[in-house]
């Protein structure tokens, strides 16, 4: 049958023939404890015969959630040690993350904040606590940008994103203001000209992070609603999470670069997934994942290079992961590997003079 809502249950699901009846049971529990939805635009996507569809992969719940590693915490990226007060997140010098709400249009699989976001999650950011939260940013000079988190900032109504673009204008350090969102993607017809006259404000660049981990998302309507915010000056800029059984293979990952550059979208972050409790199921190694990246190189134009990321457990911040293509080999001389991996001297060895 077609959704005409968001699936949030899995008798939905099952009534959406997303997962067959003896599977309710055995999911029962983990949609106990992490929060379901899947939009129609998404549950459109979902190939029910395939049980290695890679959207179902993505927002379908799976009984391997309920197996939590002694590694896995519930604050994989270390929020909660860089937050002076609620819904701020300081980490790094110029910029801060803004958690106005924890509700998003979706719930994915391996959400690093899974334990935070949903019904029964820290919800939307009370006015008192917003207060704080924007004088927290007025009073620090070296806030440079803005970055709407949480939760999906686009779920709010366009009132209160305008209400919260306004009072950001008003504070004059701020330069930069980021959302990031899988709105675009995941529910396109959200994407008005409401919407996106609220994410704007006087004197300030606004950037949208659109949340896309696999080339079938950017269909049609999503293409159209990035096209309705670049062409109004929303800078757009790319996220994924490389996920085993999603984007794990250099053809899907091409694709879905070459997507993003298709759309006016700049590859920005490819993800390696965080330790969140129960997504084991999803991690590849940093080896796969550095081979990975790397097949990617001459393979895709620059345009389509994305940065390999690792958060750092315990609030550490990110870092590069990418394989490295050039080792020193003393005394001022390199080695350099090309797209083939084929290793080369760096400066070039100068033939000897006969």
């Amino acid at each position: 049958m077609t959704a005409i809502r968001a699936l949030t249950t899995t008798e939905d699901l099952e009534e959406a023939g997303l997962i067959a009846n003896a599977q309710r049971a055995q999911l029962s529990d983990v949609a106990a404890r992490y929060a379901i939805a899947v939009t129609p635009a998404m549950a459109a996507l979902i190939d029910p015969g395939n049980p290695d569809d890679p959207i179902a992969r993505q927002f379908i719940p799976d009984a391997a959630e309920l197996v939590r590693l002694p590694e896995e915490r519930e604050d994989p990226i270390g929020d909660g040690a860089h937050s002076p007060v609620e819904g701020i997140v300081h980490r790094y010098p110029d910029r801060v993350l803004l958690k106005a709400v924890h509700v998003c249009p979706v719930y994915c699989r391996f959400c690093f904040r899974r334990e935070m976001v949903g019904p029964q999650g820290l919800g939307t950011l009370a006015s008192q606590a917003m207060d704080k939260a924007f004088a927290y940013i007025a009073d620090h000079p070296e806030i440079w940008e803005v970055i709407l988190t949480g939760g999906d900032p686009l779920v709010l109504s366009p009132r209160r994103l305008a209400s919260i673009m306004e009072r950001l204008a008003g504070i004059d350090h701020v330069k930069i203001v980021r959302f990031h969102t899988r709105v675009p993607v995941v529910e396109p017809e959200r994407v008005d000209e409401a919407l996106i006259a609220a994410l704007k404000a006087s004197g300030k660049t606004t950037y949208l992070a659109l949340h896309a981990n696999h080339p079938r998302e950017l269909t049609a309507k999503a293409s159209a609603a990035c096209a309705r915010l670049v062409d109004a000056g929303v800078v757009m800029v790319s996220q994924s999470v490389l996920l085993k059984g999603v984007n794990d293979n250099a053809d899907t990952l091409a694709a879905l670069m070459r997507a993003f550059v298709e759309n006016r979208i700049k590859p920005y972050y490819l993800h390696h997934p965080d330790l969140a409790p129960g997504t084991s199921h999803f991690r590849l190694t940093v080896e796969e994942g550095q081979a990975l990246v790397a097949s990617l190189r001459g393979r895709i134009s620059g345009l389509c290079q994305p940065a390999y990321v690792l958060d750092i457990p315990g609030g550490h911040g990110k870092t590069v992961i990418s394989a490295s293509t050039i080792e020193d080999d003393g005394g001022g001389c390199y080695t350099v590997s090309d797209f083939h991996g084929e290793p080369h001297a760096y400066p070039p060895v100068v033939p000897a003079q006969a």
